[in-house]
């Protein structure tokens, strides 16, 4: 299969994944487990793989890591965006990079995705 072909249709699997990353809220994120935890089907490197091949045209940096680290070579643009969004962040010591703080951003899918987080 050419790239143009492999371009013009996405596979079903990753159209599960960038669903379930659109409908993510601003300011919350699920890590790549999260989300194959949540399509009950793949894993966390699937769901890379289809976020690193097809997620350009969704919020990609709602999709993390699960230690909150932000994507190598994409960690400017996220922290933009994360700071747009009110994204909660936490420094850790020695890094110059802040961590998306997991116990206060992560959403599971189930609250309502236009009301309030009580966080």
């Amino acid at each position: 299969m050419n790239e143009e072909a492999a371009e013009s249709e996405l596979p079903p699997y990753a159209e599960r994944v960038l669903d379930v990353t659109e409908g993510i809220p601003a300011g919350r994120v699920m890590t790549y487990g999260d989300v194959a935890e949540y399509l009950g089907e793949g894993g966390p490197r699937q769901v890379g793989r289809v976020m690193a091949l097809y997620g350009g045209a969704v919020p990609w940096w709602r999709v993390i890591r699960s230690d909150g680290r932000l994507l190598p070579g994409h960690e400017l643009r996220a922290l933009e965006q994360y700071r747009v969004e009110g994204t909660p962040l936490r420094e850790v010591a020695g890094q110059h990079m802040p961590r998306v703080d997991l116990r206060r951003a992560r959403w599971d899918g189930r609250a309502d995705r236009g009301g309030a987080t009580g966080a």
